[in-house]
């Protein structure tokens, strides 16, 4: 063995050569060698005339007109996209809720450079996307990337600027570039975000009529305009104030729906509407909302209700249930209606049901018409049931009201803060769990990377206890201050990332009070990265012999001396791409603590002397992956020793010693 240890390529991956691989996977004839410049090793380049070819009379020369979609610093957009970046996430385990166990992560930091690094770990990985977006009124803070400053005095604009000098300033209607701004900021997020879907994933997007036509635009380019699906929107009807309007007043806002492969979507279109709850013992759908005095009520199989904020699972159809749950539990068993529930007055049809209930057939109700079994009772005003049949539950309609999914957003966090106002606008978890019941499958991972008060977090919750399952999810929010005098930064809040963690810690503490049962087994935590510059000093891509006798110490030292062992881990995890949410476990041998990631996925060892005895029960682990700091070896013997050492109890070929073991 004379071969050196290969250093872990720290960078995240390079998008145009993401786009080269999957390329080269279709049309490999297109593709030729050229020595590169820069190494002057051969690389795999494309051959544009080959390609040419390859496409005929469907290739577009250059000067001709076409029509696409063009706005000032489109092409910048395009390159930050696919640029890599050196940045690092960094555990904060004291701001996380059950470390160890919890499969869900909430990430702090500029949201485009969080999906890059997400990128190696998990691309093609998730199911579904909802992001809130800034809706670009006039108030609204933009993440401002390098490439979108054009000037110096635009690059002085007053501002806020994060840790790592990212700037997000408010995007008012009076900037020349007021549009072009907001799509430079969401373009390059979307092409990111589209290689994290898996190819029967789906993305909404919640967005108002500010930014709505710009952002359809460019959803047909980055997912194809052949992927919306359907129509590619939704409506959903939000009544909310008419004060300061004096024409029109805005009563709704759209949620663009596109699907990384629509054919593949609709394949598994409605899981959670059909087999998965057709296994529950309960399931009902009850609407609490103060503005209305009904509750609606979904019979199915067997059903029980325990208060109006106990049963969300929305399946409504118009407004043909009318009952009132005054007080008292309403228990259907058997096929019988229990005697403990009082109806809204004295209901003249309270009897009609009674009896229907209490002549059907005992166990599911059903009802043949025509041939046909239906099993969903409903009842309309006049107390009469109505049936619908089973796949009526697996259609979404493009028009979500009030009546379906109240907005009462604001309510749900003054039921966890005591206060409505600790977030403006939050999307109600109830309109969440609407679009999760359709397209997130038991085991689904779903992403916001504009996670704002946490509401999606706060649905997965409720989905996984209300209808089982095992949903995970990864919010991402840029750390934004809270203004000096909002009621959130008087209550101690100083960013929204704080806002965001406490609601999720208070409504899982919620559901786990309030259902005691789950509380064992229903996943509430969460683990928290924050966005960090690399962990090592600049200057240290290069490999030990590349540096003269003055610079060894350099390279010693080349992390920053802020970064712990768990910095570092989770860096290589990252770089590995490995997932973030692996168990881990740690013990010490010599004085030098060795860290194991899920079994032995990843073995790492970052002490500054590792002895022979360190590497041997780091071999007894039969790892993957094996992991150091360079600095651990000073002698080309060592590493020998270390390669035949891993070679032996694992009998491994020099070439996977090579390929499995690698320095930082």
């Amino acid at each position: 063995m004379t071969k050196d240890i290969k250093r872990l390529d720290l960078n995240t991956p390079d998008g145009a050569q993401l786009n080269m691989d999957a390329l080269y996977q279709i049309a490999p004839s297109v593709f030729t060698e050229s020595r590169d410049e820069k190494t002057g090793e051969l690389k795999r380049v494309v051959n544009f005339d080959a390609l040419r070819q390859l496409l005929g009379d469907n290739a577009v020369d250059e000067n001709r007109e076409t029509y696409e979609f063009r706005w000032v610093g489109k092409d910048e957009a395009k390159a930050e996209a696919a640029r890599p970046t050196d940045k690092t996430l960094r555990p904060v385990v004291e701001d996380s809720v059950d470390w160890d166990n919890t499969k869900n992560l909430y990430i702090e930091g500029d949201n485009l450079e969080v999906l890059k690094l997400l990128q190696r770990s998990y691309m093609g990985k998730v199911k579904m996307i909802y992001i809130d977006p800034p809706y670009n009124t006039g108030n609204d803070f933009v993440y401002h990337d390098d490439f979108a400053m054009f000037s110096d005095e635009y690059d002085e604009a007053s501002g806020a600027v994060d840790d790592l000098g990212n700037k997000y300033v408010k995007n008012t209607e009076t900037s020349g570039r007021f549009h072009s701004d907001w799509c430079n900021m969401i373009y390059p997020r979307l092409m990111v975000a589209r290689s994290l879907l898996a190819e029967d994933g789906v993305i909404f997007i919640s967005i108002d009529d500010n930014e709505v036509d710009n952002l359809r635009k460019i959803c047909d380019e980055v997912f194809g305009e052949h992927n919306r699906l359907d129509r590619g929107e939704m409506v959903w009807i939000n009544k909310g104030s008419t004060k300061g309007f004096n024409k029109i007043v805005k009563n709704h806002e759209y949620i663009l729906a596109y699907g990384k492969n629509s054919d593949l979507v609709y394949s598994c279109f409605g899981q959670n509407r059909g087999d998965e709850l057709d296994g529950l013992e309960h399931y009902c759908y009850n609407k609490p909302s103060p503005k209305n005095p009904f509750n609606d009520v979904l019979f199915k199989k067997g059903s029980r209700i325990e208060g109006v904020e106990n049963i969300e699972f929305k399946d409504h159809v118009g407004d043909e249930v009318q009952l009132k749950i005054v007080s008292g539990n309403m228990i259907f068993k058997n096929g019988e209606l229990q005697e403990d529930i009082i109806l809204r007055g004295t209901w003249p049809y309270k009897n009609q049901i009674e009896h229907y209930f209490k002549n059907h057939d005992k166990g599911i109700p059903t009802f043949d018409y025509k041939g046909q079994r239906w099993t969903e009772i409903f009842f309309n005003r006049k107390g009469l049931p109505r049936y619908r049949k089973e796949r009526n539950t697996k259609i979404i309609s493009s028009i979500i009201d009030e009546s379906e999914i109240p907005n009462y957003g604001s309510e749900d966090i003054a039921q966890l803060f005591k206060k409505k106002e600790i977030f403006s606008f939050p999307k109600p978890h109830q309109l969440l769990i609407h679009l999760l019941s359709f397209f997130a499958d038991k085991d689904a991972l779903v992403l916001d990377f504009f996670s704002g008060s946490g509401t999606f977090a706060h649905a997965i919750m409720e989905m996984n206890f209300k209808y089982r399952g095992n949903r995970k999810y990864i919010m991402v929010q840029l750390p934004e201050e809270t203004p000096a005098d909002s009621e959130a930064y008087k209550a101690g809040y100083n960013n929204i990332c704080e806002i965001g963690k406490e609601r999720i810690r208070r409504a899982g503490k919620k559901i786990k009070e309030e259902h005691p049962e789950v509380a064992d087994t229903l996943d509430t935590g969460f683990r928290v990265l924050r966005l960090a510059d690399s962990n090592f000093n600049p200057g240290v891509k290069a490999s030990p012999s590349d540096y003269n006798q003055q610079q060894l110490d350099l390279f010693a030292n080349n992390i920053k001396t802020d970064r712990t062992d768990l910095d570092l881990l989770f860096g290589s995890i990252l770089a590995w791409g490995l997932l973030l949410d692996l168990p881990m476990d740690t013990e010490e041998v010599d004085g030098c603590k060795i860290y194991t990631v899920n079994e032995g996925d990843l073995v790492a060892c970052f002490a500054e002397k590792v002895t022979d005895k360190v590497i041997e029960a780091m071999a007894e682990k039969e790892p993957l992956r094996v992991l150091f700091r360079d600095s651990c070896f000073d002698s080309d013997d060592k590493k020998i020793n270390l390669f035949e050492t891993f070679k032996q109890k694992l009998d491994w070929t020099d070439d996977e010693a090579f390929n499995n073991i690698r320095v930082i």
